[in-house]
């Protein structure tokens, strides 16, 4: 294949997708904007800038289960045969905080979470007593710190608890819940615009014509969006006309931060993508990236904004959006945590097809093994994807057997 250039030179067809890839994300700056949300609100956001604990987490320290705070050295040597007798001063439960004086041989009955008393230097749990209210006798020595939580346990004061450009989840929500935050700053999330080109295409509740055929490479890309709590800015349908695809583009671009299109893109009478592209001045970087489905797919920037242009076959062009979309956020966010996992498995079911190009084959990955559970491979057919869970990444030219090692893409 004969490589077409682009007007500043690089080659911009038979690429590997790791290299279309670099070429978008490379132009993508990080968005900086920010916004306040509570902190009931923060689930999935990426916090902008690093947090720290306010105050030791706990600020004091606790009981780590019931039973008598005491002091080491009043129960030294203490044993079955020979327990030591302590005299209970006072019961602390969990809220309970009061001050005492020193005095020998006394201990402190506690509850788990309660805070322990200063004077005292270890929690004996009950079961190693005879749960005693006056006296309580103690069947075990203890060491210093014994069954304490100490001050700072989770965190000491100033240290960094959650990294800036984080993605907060529940772990995230309740470290920052128990520093007492009720509120926090997030980058904004990106705007996607979802752009269906194709006079076949009809919205699901429209009338339907011969020859027409209901919209699902939308919903299933706008689900994709929506789920990782992004907006999609921009959300149509626009027929095989030159003109209305322009002005349909250009107001796609000026309220969103990452523009996806579907259609349009391969080489017959009405793919008018390429011509679309070039006449509102978007610069090209990929087209005919080495990899099925989805080879047509358009990488492109214009104002400083991504269009991905994916194929108007269904699987093609979602599988084509899970490779190149989840980067292009994460870029956009600056936190990796939106990234796919790759990760090697063994095939399980056989695989013959030699391949000339690199093709992401629809697959199901469980425990180490790689299933093809799809009856069909067809880019055009996705309604066996509810069988799959992954894609498995096959080289070109290469022939597989049962038992050898694969690369997946989770989906």
């Amino acid at each position: 294949m004969s490589k077409e250039e682009n007007k500043d030179g690089p080659a911009l067809t038979g690429l590997s997708i790791e290299t279309a890839l670099y070429r978008l994300t490379e132009r993508i700056r990080p968005i900086d904007e920010t916004v306040t949300v509570p902190l009931d609100k923060a689930m999935g956001a990426v916090n902008a800038e690093a947090i720290h604990a306010p105050e030791a987490v706990p600020s004091f320290r606790r009981a780590a289960m019931d039973g008598y705070a005491v002091r080491v050295s009043d129960i030294a040597g203490a044993s079955e045969e020979k327990p030591a007798q302590l005299k209970v001063a006072d019961e602390l439960c969990a809220g309970d905080f009061r001050v005492f004086p020193y005095a020998s041989g006394s201990a402190v009955r506690i509850m788990t979470g309660a805070a322990v008393p200063d004077v005292f230097d270890a929690v004996v749990k009950q079961e190693d007593t005879d749960q005693g209210d006056k006296m309580v006798s103690v069947f075990t020595p203890a060491e210093e710190g014994m069954n304490i939580c100490p001050l700072g346990e989770e965190f000491s004061k100033g240290a960094l608890a959650i990294p800036a450009r984080s993605r907060i989840g529940r772990i995230g929500l309740g470290i920052l819940a128990s520093f007492g935050m009720t509120e926090l700053t997030v980058i904004r999330s990106p705007r996607v615009a979802v752009l269906s080109t194709g006079s076949e295409l009809v919205a699901p509740g429209d009338i339907m014509l011969p020859g027409h055929i209901y919209g699902s490479i939308s919903f299933m890309l706008r689900a994709s969006i929506q789920g990782e709590g992004f907006e999609v800015s921009y959300d149509r349908i626009v027929g095989d006309d030159k003109e209305l695809m322009k002005k349909e583009l250009k107001a796609a671009l000026e309220c969103s931060d990452l523009v996806l299109t579907t259609g349009g893109v391969s080489v017959g009478k009405k793919d008018l993508m390429h011509d679309v592209l070039d006449e509102i001045g978007a610069q090209k970087l990929f087209y005919l990236a080495d990899i099925q489905p989805g080879t047509p797919t358009i990488g492109s920037i214009c104002g400083g904004k991504v269009i991905l242009s994916l194929s108007g076959n269904p699987y093609a062009a979602l599988a084509n959006f899970d490779y190149y979309f989840f980067p292009l956020v994460a870029r956009l966010m600056g936190c990796d945590a939106y990234l796919k996992k790759t990760k090697e498995a063994i095939l399980a079911d056989p695989y013959e097809k030699v391949n000339r190009s690199r093709r992401l084959v629809r697959a199901y990955e469980e425990n180490g093994q790689v299933f093809l559970r799809a009856a069909g491979h067809k880019s055009s057919m996705f309604g066996n994807l509810t069988n799959c869970n992954c894609y498995m990444d096959v080289p070109a030219g290469v022939r597989l057997s049962l038992g050898d090692r694969v690369t997946i893409r989770c989906m």
